[in-house]
């Protein structure tokens, strides 16, 4: 297969972790096949039991806070991110990934966030929660098609609100990486989408839901009737994301 067609899909470390939970979704229900690391020294070191263990022989697989899964059928490549980054690491870390993606001969990237619902303007607060963003690069290609399914992009917002209204500028409050990797794939003439959902921190579940089903509308990762909402497969490692429970010893 021509490598040009690969597909990244990739969270940013935002509010409420709403993109890696989306991701989640993603990798458990393709069933997506582990096939490396992404190794950096931008992100808070982790070890942990497999995420997406589906039996007792697969359970005690080792995962790390960041790697590499594949769906060659769809020529879609997932990273994840399990772990936050470290201070003042986000451009070394913006930098090798970019560089990896024009390595690899991506053709576009697709990056899963999030942003602080209490800090949008009054344009913002209006009809769905759920935006897009596209670089130039991408725009050509796609922009009719979001169009028609009537996606609402990402608004700028006044740089000096009160002051001055007609300078306006992309923010992202809560959004981790994503203005700095949008900002880089824009100068750099890489093809890239950022879909992102205003939200609090919580329960996080029901807002990954609605990201994911977004996704999927543009990319029918799962096929679905138009009168159901996609039926995702959520993976084990969420029984735990509240924690274990009160231990009995307690009482």
């Amino acid at each position: 297969p021509n490598p040009k067609t690969l597909m990244l899909l990739q969270p940013a470390v935002s509010v409420g972790n709403v993109g890696q939970l989306a991701i989640d979704l993603v990798i458990s229900t393709l069933g997506m096949t582990k096939v490396g690391y992404f190794y950096t020294d931008c992100l808070v070191p982790m070890v942990g039991n497999n995420p997406y263990a589906t039996a007792e022989e697969n359970s005690t697989e080792l995962s790390i806070n960041a790697e590499v899964y594949s769906l060659p059928s769809r020529k879609l490549v997932v990273l994840q991110i399990r772990s936050p980054f470290i201070k003042n690491k986000y451009r070394a870390f913006s930098e090798a990934l970019l560089d990896w993606v024009l390595s690899s001969k991506c053709a576009r990237v697709i990056l899963l966030s999030s942003s602080h619902a209490y800090q949008r303007d009054d344009e913002q607060l209006l009809g769905t929660p759920l935006r897009y963003l596209l670089t130039p690069a991408l725009e050509e290609s796609v922009a009719g098609l979001m169009q028609g399914l009537k996606w609402k992009e990402m608004e700028k917002v006044a740089a000096y609100p009160g002051v001055n209204d007609t300078e306006k500028i992309l923010n992202i409050p809560g959004g981790g990486i994503t203005k700095l990797l949008f900002t880089e794939c824009c100068s750099k003439g890489i093809q890239m989408a950022v879909l992102l959902k205003f939200c609090s921190e919580g329960d996080n579940i029901p807002d990954a839901f609605a990201l994911v089903n977004y996704l999927n509308e543009w990319l029918q990762l799962i096929k679905c009737e138009v009168t159901t909402s996609p039926q995702w497969k959520v993976p084990s490692s969420w029984r735990l994301l509240f924690g274990s429970g009160l231990p009995p010893a307690l009482f």
